[in-house]
């Protein structure tokens, strides 16, 4: 069995495409996106649509379940806008206009995605969740101390947790036995090249599995333009993020 696993795509067409490409020569018999579809891109709609011809084409075999930021384009209230916007400005402004230019259908579809999923494939039991088992928006990084990890896994039955929200690939082999996989970022990545990743993984029929973290490149740099014909508000420290 394999599994394309997505996570962190931000509203960016071009990074979308680009690994969609891999997942289509590497040919999943499931996908699994981790959340964080949209908000601080440049076209949020265009992936939200991308995510129904997914659940179109792979029926029960795409799962999708809600990140961080999805949550603040459903609250979308003006308290959590005034907020975002003192703590982080770009953000701020990015939710106040991508609140604005969602279709309402596609917000409701994201209001309404579970925050987290547990599956058997195999006989392995597979938890998905944006930032760990413990809470949405909690950083899984690849410097953490295992027992860190530990701590914020200790409540899942999960042989293995997949998460994204820090757009860092990572992964932990714990001492519970558990196995924790980062995927990154498709659409924001933060590794020092800026560059999708996602991750695929094999599951034999005795329920072992094997994972790789997919590097893909694309054409970051009209990314980056792309973000900075939306004129907003400290859309420059947004911009940076992309290159």
């Amino acid at each position: 069995m394999k599994i394309a696993v997505i996570s962190d795509i931000h509203a960016n067409p071009l990074a979308y495409e680009s690994v969609m490409e891999d997942i289509n020569k590497f040919i999943p018999d499931k996908i699994f996106c981790l959340g964080d579809i949209i908000l601080g891109g440049y076209d949020p709609n265009y992936i939200c649509e991308k995510m129904f011809e997914l659940k179109e084409k792979y029926n029960d075999n795409f799962i999708i379940i809600q990140g961080n930021t999805d949550k603040m384009i459903a609250q979308g209230n003006d308290k959590l806008i005034k907020k975002t916007k003192e703590v982080f400005p770009c953000m701020g402004y990015s939710l106040e206009n991508d609140i604005q230019i969602t279709d309402k259908k596609y917000i409701d579809f994201v209001r309404n995605l579970p925050e987290k999923k547990s599956i058997e494939l195999n006989g392995l039991k597979i938890e998905l969740v944006h930032g760990s088992p413990r809470k949405q928006d909690e950083n899984i990084y690849p410097s953490l101390a295992n027992d860190e990890v530990e701590k914020m896994t200790e409540n899942s039955s999960a042989d293995v947790i997949l998460c994204g929200h820090t757009h860092i690939p990572c992964g932990y082999s714990l001492n519970s036995g558990k196995t924790v996989i980062n995927a990154g970022s498709v659409g924001r990545s933060m590794t020092e090249d800026k560059m999708p990743v996602y991750l695929q993984m094999t599951i034999d029929n005795s329920g072992k599995f094997f994972v790789e973290h997919r590097i893909i490149k694309y054409d970051n740099f009209q990314a980056q333009k792309n973000i900075l014909a939306r004129k907003l508000n400290h859309i420059e420290d947004l911009a940076k993020m992309y290159v």
